[in-house]
């Protein structure tokens, strides 16, 4: 394959997966089968690659490739279901999944236009079960592959790959409807909806493999569609908490890779965080607070506030993050919380201290083995006490299994540096 031609299969992958969930979910709504949506998706982006470069050459894509894509792969579906006589069928299966009489509490949300929160919905719908749930969602709608969410969840590629054909049958055989529940059940189904827009931003901000440090259409859209649900819920606390721990987050973004490198928190340029960002972040921390009933996300996004209103990294108050890391292990007590926790007590306590904890971590979470951060973290913490031998081990742990190009490039300097 050319250099030029490479670059467009590149072009049309990006765009792709940009699309991917709103395809997904315009073809569900369409023909009420996932196996189908998912099918005609990849068929047409097949026809993408055959075509676009021919017709697009300067580009390499059309003017509207949602649009291409979108018509392209319904006619691929409707070809599909004519060879197979089951049009009609599928079509009633649609009208009975689809539901496009919108509640009176859902205010921003369009019946028509958004298909992609009916999907999530779906792919929540408590008769699946919560792993399956998740999963299947970050597939559907977040276009990640069975690989990259297998990794996310620590688990084996076959496992997901089952977990995910399960869920799928599920909906096919309980017939689970497509659509926004009603006002008295959103609470009892927010939670989960709630872990999947978390784990999407986060595939988004920490993206692995493509060589790009961060895939904004999955931050946006993670954002997007937490601030429709925050237009759904106004009061419940936790849906205001993930809203506010993602703006907080995102804030950050553009000053956090530099010439294709990771840059820390405590080393980055605060001029270049969006304030407007931060402001309504913090906004929605306040209204948190007043609520007074903490949960995971707005723990996670008091933690961010704490850091956000800090001027410079020196002024961090890290008792307040470190009070706010006891709290959240209160109602999330997994090592990844522990593990962050350890990162705020070496600032309040030292580094052998904090390097105590993490090695109890290594020892009682052995599936931290395979997660790059605890690796990052012990290096840095041994870098500071001037063990550089143990050190430089941890760097080479940390490389082994660290797919993000921007972090692998701070991981390699930092390595090099030792002495």
């Amino acid at each position: 394959m050319s250099a030029t031609s490479s670059t467009t299969a590149q072009a049309i992958e990006r765009v792709f997966r940009e699309e991917y969930g709103r395809l997904i979910a315009s073809l569900v709504r369409r023909f009420g089968d996932i196996d189908i949506a998912e099918e005609a998706a990849g068929e047409a982006l097949v026809a993408a690659l055959e075509k676009w470069p021919q017709q697009y050459p300067d580009s390499g894509v059309p003017p509207n490739p949602g649009a291409w894509l979108t018509t392209t792969a319904g006619n691929r579906a409707i070809d599909r279901l004519r060879r197979e006589k089951l049009r009609d069928d599928k079509h009633r299966q649609a009208v009975d999944m689809y539901d496009d009489t919108p509640h009176e509490s859902l205010g921003v949300f369009e019946s028509n236009e958004d298909d992609r929160l009916r999907l999530m919905f779906t792919c929540c719908h408590p008769a699946l079960a919560p792993e399956a749930r998740i999963a299947l969602t970050l597939r559907l709608l977040g276009g990640l592959t069975v690989e990259e969410i297998a990794q996310a969840f620590l688990v084996p590629e076959t496992t997901m790959g089952q977990r995910i054909t399960r869920a799928k049958k599920k909906i096919a055989a309980a017939k689970i409807p497509y659509r926004v529940p009603a006002p008295e059940d959103l609470p009892a189904r927010v939670a989960t909806v709630l872990a999947v827009l978390f784990l999407v931003f986060n595939e988004g901000y920490l993206a692995s493999g493509d060589g790009e440090p961060v895939r904004s259409e999955l931050t946006g859209e993670a954002i997007r569609l937490a601030r429709i649900l925050h237009g759904l819920m106004p009061g419940e606390p936790e849906v205001t908490g993930l809203l506010a721990l993602l703006l907080l987050t995102e804030a950050r973004r553009e000053a956090r890779v530099r010439h294709g490198e990771l840059v820390r928190l405590d080393d980055q340029d605060r001029g270049g965080w969006d304030r407007a960002l931060i402001t309504e972040g913090h906004a929605l921390v306040r209204e948190c607070l007043a609520i007074n009933r903490p949960g995971r996300y707005q723990l996670l996004a008091a933690i961010n506030a704490v850091h956000t209103d800090a001027p410079t990294a020196e002024t961090t108050d890290w008792s307040q993050v470190v009070a706010l890391y006891d709290q959240l292990l209160t109602v999330d007590p997994s090592p990844i919380v522990a593990l962050n926790r350890a990162v705020a007590i070496a600032e309040l306590d030292g580094p052998e201290v904090a390097l105590a904890q993490v090695d109890r971590l290594v020892e009682t979470a052995p599936v931290l083995s395979s997660y790059h951060a605890l690796h990052a973290t012990r290096a840095d913490l041994l870098r500071r006490l001037g063990r550089s031998t143990d050190a430089r081990e941890a760097y080479d742990a940390a490389l082994a299994v660290c797919d993000n190009t921007a972090e692998r490039a701070y991981l390699t300097r930092r390595r090099g540096e030792l002495v």
